[in-house]
């Protein structure tokens, strides 16, 4: 006897990820402003009124992609915080290989994009993204600097500071991917650039380094 679920069933609750996936696409093709729900429905493959079962607006889509998407990853990253007891250095190369993993290979990486694009005309957005990303990740980043001061990993350096230095590679890596990589001549290397700013990041740190 078959006891799997419904095929009705599972259209239905795959339907929300799909219709995420479908506003995704419109927003990297169009642009948040003028992409329309209608679009979005059309792309999904459902009604209007479906997104509106599932979603109160076109800024609630946007929330929901950036919450399943850079807000898993943080989410990841700050469990994987929480129950780690070794080496700082190797607390912030955990940090960092799960960040540009996202950064190398997921096609959310289009969100800060777009909402760097059109944050003028979408400040409520543009707080939702600070508040829920960037304060988190800042967090966790100068948490994890702040934990290697005291522990005599890293040298004293301001904690702030630093995790800015932390990320930055990272979102570079982001933007060139989004906006520059279709030029390249051949596929870039965004592992070895990440290993490259891990190896320069962590002996920078080092408790024995010198500022230049």
């Amino acid at each position: 006897m078959d006891t799997s679920t419904p095929r009705w069933r599972r259209r239905k609750q795959a339907r929300p990820q799909e219709i995420l996936d479908a506003a995704l696409a419109c927003f990297a093709e169009r642009g948040f402003a003028a992409s329309r729900m209608d679009d979005i429905a059309e792309r999904a493959g459902v009604t209007k009124g479906t997104i509106y079962l599932y979603f109160e607006n076109k800024d609630a889509v946007f929330k929901a992609l950036v919450r399943e998407s850079i807000g898993a990853q943080l989410a990841t990253v700050l469990e994987n915080v929480r129950a780690y007891e070794g080496p700082s250095r190797e607390l912030l190369r955990l940090i960092l290989t799960v960040l540009g993993q996202f950064a190398r290979t997921s096609d959310r990486v289009v969100l800060p994009k777009i909402l760097i694009a059109e944050v003028g005309n979408f400040p409520e957005l543009a707080r939702f993204y600070r508040e829920e990303i960037i304060d988190k990740g800042l967090s966790v980043m100068s948490g994890a600097i702040a934990r290697g001061i005291e522990r005599g990993e890293f040298r004293n350096v301001n904690p702030q500071h630093a995790a800015r230095l932390c990320i930055a590679p990272i979102l570079l890596a982001i933007f060139w991917r989004t906006t520059f990589a279709q030029f390249d001549a051949k596929p870039y290397d965004y592992q070895g650039f990440v290993e490259t700013h891990l190896d320069v990041l962590l002996r920078g740190l080092a408790a024995d380094g010198e500022a230049l």
